[in-house]
């Protein structure tokens, strides 16, 4: 009978059990994600959750719990090194089980195993959902419908633009005639000094002929 016994048996003696997990928790670590069906990946999780837990704490007592659990050097220096610095801030939840369909041999549910900090996609997608999105709109916030002129204000800027060009024309007009008036008398007194001198040359010329 299994009266109170809450952890799935996966169909296996308890020596063939711990190697399994042992070995796929190994793996885990080492690759950061594994395939597996969905019943050993939720013991897996079970498994390896507290190793990893008992990393953060770096001591050689620990160490040698862990190796007891892995049997394997290499995944105990990975854990030890690699994988505790990269989850020192979070408190529990390492694994994360994403379901992939079924087999096609047996029909198993199948699943991805993965440490959540080595999920780049993922942890890309998070930024940028955490980033505050832009407030994107035809019309202006509060703040632009205060700090812009009203409507009323535009026309009395425009009128009083108006009322300025028009004070400048004149001017420069009266600017203009004042000008043009130097150059016509200049124009008329060298037109009467060559009349006179045509003047005089003709009276000169009539002497002579008389």
């Amino acid at each position: 009978m299994r009266h109170n016994k809450k952890f799935n048996h996966l169909s296996r003696k308890s020596a063939h059990r711990k190697a399994m997990l042992a070995n796929m928790a190994s793996s885990l670590i080492e690759n950061k994600r594994i395939s597996t069906t969905v019943a050993k990946a939720k013991a897996l999780r079970m498994y390896v959750e507290p190793l990893i837990t008992k990393a953060k704490d770096d001591t050689t007592h620990s160490r040698r719990v862990v190796f007891s659990y892995l049997q394997n050097k290499d995944a105990v220096s990975i854990l030890f090194r690699e994988v505790a610095e990269k989850i020192a801030d979070r408190p529990g939840g390492y694994t994360r089980i994403l379901k992939t369909g079924n087999r096609l041999g047996d029909n198993a549910e199948m699943c991805i195993i993965e440490l959540v900090d080595y999920n780049e996609t993922m942890l890309a997608a998070k930024e940028e959902t955490a980033k505050p999105k832009k407030r994107r709109s035809r019309r202006g916030g509060s703040a632009k419908k205060s700090d812009s002129p009203t409507p009323v204000a535009e026309k009395q800027k425009g009128e009083e633009k108006v009322d300025v060009v028009e004070d400048v024309k004149p001017v420069e007009e009266t600017e203009t005639t004042s000008e043009e008036t130097e150059v016509k008398a200049e124009t008329a007194e060298e037109t009467k000094s060559e009349t006179k001198a045509d003047e005089e040359d003709s009276s000169d010329e009539e002497k002579k002929d008389e």
